[in-house]
């Protein structure tokens, strides 16, 4: 498991290889703060578009600037540990940028995942993207589907 969690320097060595070898890589980023069904559909899909997926998973500083102060609720550690442990990532890497257009250009997946709660125009990662040549495929199966979401209801729950 632990062998999936990989520094930027490692992860490209291993991405370079995985192209070279003809093998297509898709990416996908985000919180995971509390693991719910939406997550798992949404990166079994992802995973069915290439060979491999490498997912980029936000930091708690950047959980915190993206959602709230008092995000995650699971920190980065636990997370990246769960996440590990699904079989359909081959690869994790942690990064604390309010996006990950840093990631991408470095890595330069042929595919680029997001949800469907996106628009490709409204995604800061889209320029960065398209500049070398990869796409970007929405998924909106499993819209709907979201932390905020279960948040708000187990805490309308407690009333």
């Amino acid at each position: 498991m632990a062998a999936k969690i990989m520094e930027l320097a490692e992860l490209k060595k291993e991405i370079r290889a995985k192209k070279a070898a003809g093998e297509l890589i898709v990416f996908t980023n985000g919180c995971f703060d509390i693991l719910h069904v939406g997550h798992i559909r949404y990166l079994k899909k992802a995973a069915s578009l290439g060979d491999k997926l490498v997912l980029a998973v936000n930091s708690d500083s950047s959980v915190k600037e993206i959602k709230s102060k008092n995000r995650p609720f699971v920190p980065e550690e636990e997370r990246m540990e769960i996440l590990a442990a699904l079989e359909m990532i081959d690869y994790l890497i942690l990064f604390s940028e309010p996006n990950c257009k840093k990631l991408l250009g470095a890595l330069k997946p042929q595919i680029y995942v997001k949800g469907g709660d996106y628009r490709i125009e409204d995604l800061p990662e889209a320029e960065t993207v398209f500049a070398y040549g990869a796409k970007i495929v929405l998924i909106t199966e499993v819209k709907g589907r979201s932390t905020t979401n279960l948040i708000k209801k187990i805490r309308e729950s407690s009333d």
